[in-house]
Order: structure tokens, then C-alpha cells, then sequence
């Protein structure tokens, strides 16, 4: 309406490949197109990013995802349709090499968003299984961040109990009524927020989940959301020593835990109303939900290994052996 001229690449797939991130690259340089504007959710916006990084570079886009900085890249825009991943205001993108079956990620702040509209009416039509999804998503990079042996974080431990808190008590509003409009305002903000880094200021994240958890995808292409809510309550429980008087404290602050003298207990309690809260959105919480055997568990921890090396995370270093015992606490 407006005579912009542009080129559609519709077809974008959740957990998103590489086979379409060279086709679309392909049809930017064939159009010169001057930026990839992103409408769609995480797995459109990571897209995105790989395709303005790759369209500049000579070279294979992958190369970025196995450790080359992104040092140049077309800017993106976007139009967000889901509250999930945060990717309209990270430097973030997660792309599966097909070839390979690794799902790995890279970041670079020329790939944030230069702009990104967020209207709630675009969310009215989700899926109450797809919201529930995004909100476990968009929860587990809060905890992602919270979950860090950084001493003395107070202001960014209230920042991401605030946000988390204000996830949780629009949730279930949103999966009563998709057309809550404020409710899924709060959902949107919240998941920008969740993401930008803004809640991770001066802490060491971890990140182990979500490492843990793409291998899932990358071999059973199953939601981010839905994956996230069967490893991330499995890992709290396998790291709950490493700190119980963080886990009793977010417990206390966002789970609604009684005090007690016992913050292992706190703690333990907090994982299990996590837990509860997400099956009341109707998230699965085992391996076989997702149609994840038992029997790929070795294959899981062999890929964890080829994409991320000896150990993964910060807050509790996993070698695999702890990685094989958090899936199979999964089951």
C-alpha cells in the first residue's frame, strides 16, 4: 500500500534449517534486497538474521554458527506475530545444519533488530498450544540468566523475578482468552525483555538447557517451547546443590514457597510448582510426550558433544555423563 517494493521467501519451518536460509540468501543478492524484514515469530526472525549475514559474506552462512564472527550483515526488521523467543531484540540466531543434524547458535549486535513492531492483535489468532510454548520459552531465558554463580545481583535478581512474575500471572489469561489484548501485551514485553540481555547485565549465564534441549529438535524437530518444559525442570533438580539458597529464594519470590529453614526443600517445592505450571498450560513434562524414546538418549548426548565440546553450561559445568543422567531423568 505503501510502494515499498519486496521480495516474499514464505515457507520458513519452526526450528528453522539451513537448506532454506541458502535459498532465501540465493534471492536476496538475485533481488538486491536491502534488509530481510522478519514477520513471524523466533524461527522467522533467527532466519532472518542468518540470511542478512550470509547475503554481505563470500563464504558458507554456517561458518558463523561454528565460531566465525558476524562482523557485517544487512540490518532486520521485523513484525512480531508470537510472544516467544525474544529474537526481535536479541543479537541472537539459532539455525539447524541439516546436513550435520547440530542446531547451534551465533550472535552479533549488527544482527539485533534495527526496529520490531510488536502488536498484540497479531497474537489473537495463535494456537493456545503455541502460546503456552512461547511462554515457556520466554521463561527459561529469564532462568537462564538467574541461575549464575555471579555474587551480589540484586537489582537484576528483582529484574528477571519481576518479569517472570508478570509471565506467570498473564499466562493463563491468555490461554482462556486469546483476545485478552493486555494480557498478551504483557507477553510480548515480557518476552523482549526476557531476551535483550537487559535482565543479564553483569551475571554469568548459563545455557545449558538450552543446549540440552536442541538436540531434541535437531533430531525430533519437536517445539522449542515444549522441549524446554521437560529438560529445564529435569536440569533444576540435577542442580539444585550447586546453590539452594538461589533456588529457595526464587521459590520464595516467584513460586509463592513458604520461608523455612530448610532451602533445599524451598527449592524443590519451587521446581515442582514450575513444573505444575507448565503442564497446566498444557505443556508435556517427559521424553515420550514429545515421541522421544528412551533408547535415543545416547545418540542425544553424542550430538550435545559434537555441537558444544566436554562440557556445557556455567552455573553447574556438565560433562556428559551429567548430561546423559538430566535426560534420563526426562523420561
Amino acid at each position: 500500500a505503501a510502494g515499498v517494493d519486496c521480495v516474499v521467501q514464505g515457507g520458513v519451518q519452526p526450528n528453522p534449517g539451513s537448506s532454506f536460509v541458502y535459498q532465501a540468501i540465493e534471492a536476496a543478492r538475485a533481488e538486491n534486497v536491502d534488509f530481510p524484514l522478519a514477520v513471524g515469530g523466533g524461527s522467522v526472525i533467527d532466519t532472518a538474521k542468518a540470511v542478512a549475514a550470509g547475503v554481505p559474506y563470500s563464504g558458507d552462512f554456517l561458518d558463523f554458527y561454528r565460531g566465525k564472527p558476524v562482523e557485517n550483515a544487512l540490518p532486520v526488521g521485523v513484525v512480531l506475530t508470537i510472544p516467544a523467543a525474544g529474537s526481535e531484540g536479541s543479537p541472537n540466531t539459532v539455525i539447524t545444519d541439516e546436513e550435520n543434524k547440530i542446531k547451534k547458535g551465533t550472535k552479533s549486535d549488527c544482527l539485533r533488530p534495527q526496529f520490531a513492531i510488536l502488536n498484540p492483535e497479531l497474537t489473537f489468532t495463535l494456537p493456545k498450544y503455541q502460546s503456552a510454548c512461547g511462554i515457556c520459552d520466554m521463561m527459561s531465558h529469564i532462568l537462564e540468566r538467574y541461575f549464575t554463580k555471579t555474587p551480589e545481583n540484586a537489582v537484576t535478581d528483582r529484574m528477571c523475578e519481576a518479569v517472570l512474575l508478570a509471565v506467570k500471572d498473564s499466562a493463563m489469561r491468555v490461554i482462556i482468552d486469546s483476545e485478552d489484548y493486555q494480557a498478551q501485551a504483557a507477553l510480548m514485553w515480557a518476552g523482549m525483555l526476557a531476551h535483550n540481555n537487559i535482565c543479564g547485565v553483569g551475571r554469568e549465564q548459563d545455557w545449558a538447557s538450552h543446549a540440552l534441549a536442541h538436540q531434541l529438535s535437531a533430531l525430533y524437530d519437536v517445539a522449542h517451547g515444549a522441549e524446554l518444559a521437560v529438560v529445564f525442570p529435569a536440569w533444576l533438580r540435577y542442580c539444585l546443590d550447586e546453590d539452594v539458597n538461589l533456588f529457595a529464594q526464587l521459590a520464595a519470590r516467584v513460586w509463592q514457597v513458604p520461608e523455612s529453614d530448610d532451602k533445599r526443600q524451598m527449592g524443590l517445592q519451587g521446581i515442582e510448582r514450575f513444573q505444575d505450571f507448565l503442564r497446566g498450560l498444557g505443556l508435556p513434562s517427559k521424553l515420550e510426550h514429545l515421541d522421544v524414546p528412551a533408547e535415543a538418549i545416547p545418540q542425544l548426548v553424542e550430538q550435545l558433544h559434537a555441537a558444544c565440546g566436554d562440557t556445557v553450561g556455567n552455573f553447574k559445568k556438565l560433562t556428559m555423563a551429567d548430561a546423559e543422567a538430566i535426560y534420563k531423568d526426562c523420561q
